[in-house]
């Protein structure tokens, strides 16, 4: 018995030392090698001292940043080589269109889009919002019958059920008349569909690529770097952008209820910048069908001269050089003057849009932010609920949505500049996942916005008050605090 339990003991001894070594070896990696924020890199240090098991388990799924910068480099590198051959383009429409920025505060912004992510400014747009399922897919649907040429579709989700099977119906059917279907989804939005959910696209002629697929089929170890963009383009002239997935939920059909997001229809120079996106990562995931010659996918009809809304489209994520969506978003708190009107899932500042924020509070701004109340991830919704806490005691006024589940990524600036896309306020958008934002420049639709969101903010939410806050129980303070510690790794 004594020998027995001393072999007990060893073992457990040597595969403890081993939990130990593994741990060093990941903080040593996160420290010296993948150069994250200190911010984060505090916080993968404390779960891994702390929960050393745990930890590392969290860390293969969440972390491994020194494995995206090099897998995601190499996108980077061949969406430059491609783009010798596309911006040259992209440049040209954009000066044929380009008109006087419309308020001289936002040059600052535009040229920095420009310069980050080469998002060509056009000023002759058209744009439709959309803030119910029925609206978007709606309209989604007339766009994919009116198809002439070409539909380009990317989706972070697509379900298996009633809608899901009505979209792929539609696509193979203009497929078999001829028109050239691209679809693109990210593994993890797709993994519960069956292969044989595409097969009708398929068969009629259409193509269908998985953006970086699992190592083993169901089981995901990279849940960081996923492709959260959520594009449509048809015939190069009408472009679907914003927060809508595709499934039967996003009716208000599953389990939180009422969906609140925000999508929009753009038609005009816009488009190309959503054309551009979606050829770039279509050409990383199709490979051997990559689309070598773009020239015949950018409509003349987005370059005829109008008057129109002014926009760019602008992406970010570990393929681009800059972080240009997090960039816009500092820059255009910055440069505000009345109001600045977010609506977000999930609000996780780092440290630099927290402070700029901060700023603005204690300026005067009328800082206005709502989330949800009815959390799809529990443990982001209370680390939200302690930033969106730490505001509201400097000035800012505090919301939930009550009306079901809020999942727009909408802000507001003065009412004069909005942005509308796939990404949230958190540090995965900011840093880890791939995203793509409209950044409109038109008072008239700011104000539109601005309507909407204050209408509903009477209507259909409820505000956190400085008193309501601070009378939280225990136990949400306990969950706040947890939740606020792992929140970078959220």
């Amino acid at each position: 018995m004594a020998i027995g339990g001393m072999v007990i003991q060893n073992v457990y001894f040597f595969l403890w030392a081993i939990v130990v070594l593994t741990n060093l070896i990941a903080a040593l990696v996160i420290v010296f090698y993948e150069r994250r924020s200190p911010q984060v890199a505090a916080a993968w240090i404390l779960l891994l001292v702390f929960l050393p098991v745990v930890g590392f388990i969290v860390y293969i799924f969440f972390g491994r940043h020194l494995y995206g910068k090099y897998k995601y480099g190499k996108k980077l590198e061949a969406d430059k080589e491609f783009e010798k051959f596309s911006f040259r383009q992209l440049a040209s429409l954009g000066k044929k269109d380009l008109k006087t920025v419309p308020e001289e505060m936002f040059e600052p912004t535009i040229t920095l889009l420009l310069n980050q992510d080469q998002a060509i400014y056009t000023g002759n747009n058209e744009i439709e919002v959309y803030i119910r399922g029925e609206d978007k897919f709606k309209a989604m649907k007339e766009a994919i019958q009116n198809a002439k040429k070409h539909i380009h579709m990317e989706y972070y989700i697509i379900r298996n059920d009633a809608l899901g099977k009505e979209i792929m119906d539609l696509l193979a059917e203009k497929a078999a008349s001829g028109v050239k279907v691209r679809l693109l989804f990210d593994a993890v939005g797709v993994h519960k569909v069956p292969s044989s959910f595409y097969k009708k696209v398929k068969k009629n002629g259409g193509d269908v690529q998985i953006a970086f697929p699992l190592l083993v089929p169901f089981i995901n170890t990279r849940i960081n770097y996923r492709n959260h963009r959520k594009i449509l383009v048809v015939d190069g002239e009408v472009g679907f952008i914003g927060g809508f997935n595709i499934g039967a939920e996003y009716l208000g059909k599953g389990p939180l209820g009422y969906w609140r997001d925000t999508h929009l229809k753009i038609c005009g120079g816009g488009v190309a910048g959503l054309q551009r996106r979606f050829i770039l990562d279509w050409n990383y995931a199709a490979k051997e069908k990559r689309i070598k010659d773009d020239t015949t996918y950018y409509s003349d009809k987005i370059i005829t001269p109008r008057e129109g809304k002014a926009v760019q489209i602008a992406s970010s994520g570990p393929d681009t050089p800059g972080a240009a969506i997090y960039s816009g978003f500092l820059s255009l708190i910055g440069h505000a003057k009345k109001s600045i009107y977010i609506q977000t899932p999930y609000f996780i500042p780092d440290q630099s849009i927290f402070e700029a924020l901060r700023v603005a509070c204690l300026s005067g701004i009328d800082v206005r932010i709502i989330i949800p109340n009815k959390p799809d991830h529990p443990f982001v919704y209370w680390a939200s609920y302690s930033y969106l806490g730490d505001l509201i005691r400097l000035g800012a006024k505090g919301y939930t949505y009550e009306h079901g589940f809020i999942h727009s990524k909408t802000a507001v600036f003065d009412g004069e500049a909005t942005t509308i896309g796939t990404a949230n306020w958190d540090i995965r958008s900011f840093k880890l996942n791939f995203e793509t934002n409209a950044f409109i420049y038109d008072k008239e639709f700011g104000e539109q916005m601005n309507r909407i969101i204050l209408k509903e903010l009477e209507t259909d939410c409820e505000q956190v008050t400085v008193e309501k806050y601070n009378n939280r129980s225990l136990v949400v303070r306990i969950k706040e605090g947890f939740c606020r510690l792992i929140s970078p790794l959220l």
